[in-house]
């Protein structure tokens, strides 16, 4: 591996570790407890390895996210791909980011309820996030160079305080984690919306090395690998460390969310020094992650509505700066029903684009796939809402998966099946 591979590949790291990857697994260690490691390994799945596969699906197209919808129909294409990008930039991914480095950076500091010290920290956060987001060629660099490493120092400092401070033991899992910890621990991997996120990011990959001069289509799928590989591997050791912070702290009180315990954490390892590098850390992973965000939205909405570049990150930046002032709570309680929506059909969309050779690219299987798909997780995206579909609710639990959370999955199977038999019936 070549130093741009290392480069872009931090660079990818930096752009998926951000909010929801910093709050959710010290969450999942303190819950499982002595089911930590089964737990982590379905997060892993979800939030590690599902993000790859689909930054490599996005190689295999020549333009965005959008031509691996488009198999299903131009205009799913367009609404399904606009609903993505919406979801991860202004509406839940980077108001979720802005309000994450505030929370666990200067609310500690503060002692206030008062909004204002939020706002004057957006109002900094989304003026410099727009200025780095202005040149894009100009981030792989800013970010794979810079910002990368001091977030990663700063990342394994605190690890290692914590394997050599914290050794208590590990406490009996909540009942959420004693049944069937890894697939509770796979369904907590889709709050980080990294599988959705890496359509938006796989693009930036791939024109980053392109604008390096890998061109065929082999080499860059062999190049999004390898970054992708070091951007895996970065991301499980994180996870991995961040989760066991959790899994040593359920002894020390009780938390309400990931950034509390990590505070805590924090606090006890290294004092007040401690509070200060947990600030940093989450101030940059934040930080990188909008960026990114802003940067894959706006040249898709430019792409898509012809407005300048420049306006489109504008807008993006504005509304993210109004939607973080509404408070992390509100937004992590709007974000989980959608996400809970739209994951079962990025995964089949990505999936479906690794197995597209086996049936000849036929739209059928697509169409058949992703509409039964849909039909389920929007039953599952409206009772995470919470809303009472009791009449529908005694037909659903009779599928495999479903106590799982993954009732999708079978007509998933059966909708792809049905779509290849009427294409073969077709021709």
């Amino acid at each position: 591996m070549n130093k741009d591979t290392f480069t872009i590949g931090f660079m990818l790291f930096a752009l998926f570790f951000g909010a929801g990857n910093l709050i959710y697994p010290p969450t999942l260690g303190i819950d499982a407890g002595t089911a930590y490691w089964t737990a982590i390994i379905g997060f892993i799945i979800t939030g590690v390895g599902l993000p790859i596969l689909a930054v490599t699906a996005i190689s295999f197209v020549k333009n965005d996210a959008r031509e691996l919808s488009d198999h299903v129909h131009p205009l799913f294409g367009l609404i399904f791909t606009s609903i993505i990008y919406l979801a991860i930039a202004p509406f839940f991914g980077i108001p979720r980011a802005a309000t994450v480095a505030y929370e666990m950076s200067i609310e500690p500091f503060t002692n206030e309820s008062s909004p204002i010290p939020l706002f004057i920290f957006t109002v900094i956060f989304f003026v410099l996030v727009f200025l780095f987001s202005i040149n894009p060629s100009k981030m792989v660099d800013q970010i794979g160079q810079y910002l990368t490493p001091i977030l990663l120092i700063a990342i394994i400092g605190l690890s290692i305080g914590s394997f050599l401070t914290l050794d208590t033991a590990l406490t009996t899992p909540t009942e959420k984690y004693q049944n069937g910890p890894f697939f509770t621990g796979f369904m907590e991997g889709y709050l980080t919306m990294d599988a959705i996120a890496a359509l938006a990011f796989g693009i930036l990959v791939v024109n980053a090395f392109k604008e390096r001069g890998i061109t065929t289509r082999n080499a860059l799928v062999k190049s999004t690998l390898k970054a992708g590989a070091i951007a895996g591997i970065s991301l499980i050791v994180v996870y991995s460390s961040l989760g066991w912070i959790g899994s040593k702290m359920a002894i020390n009180g009780e938390f309400t969310n990931g950034g509390e315990i990590l505070s805590r954490a924090a606090s006890i390892i290294f004092g007040n020094f401690g509070t200060l590098l947990l600030g940093c850390i989450v101030i940059l992973a934040c930080f990188t992650t909008s960026i990114g965000l802003v940067v894959a939205s706006g040249e898709f909405f430019s792409k898509t509505t012809k407005i300048p570049y420049k306006w489109v990150i504008l807008t993006v930046t504005i509304l993210s700066f109004l939607i973080a002032n509404q408070g992390l709570n509100t937004i992590i309680n709007y974000s989980v029903p959608v996400l809970v929506f739209i994951y079962p059909i990025t995964i089949v969309l990505i999936l479906l684009t690794f197995l597209d050779r086996l049936f000849g690219g036929a739209k059928a299987v697509y169409r058949g796939a992703v509409l039964l798909t849909a039909v389920f997780s929007l039953y599952d995206g409206l009772t995470a809402f919470g809303f009472k579909l009791q009449a529908m609710t005694k037909y659903m639990e009779v599928l495999p998966f479903f106590s799982l959370g993954l009732g999708w999955v079978v007509p998933a199977i059966v909708g792809g099946l049905i779509g290849l038999f009427v294409d073969k019936w077709r021709s």
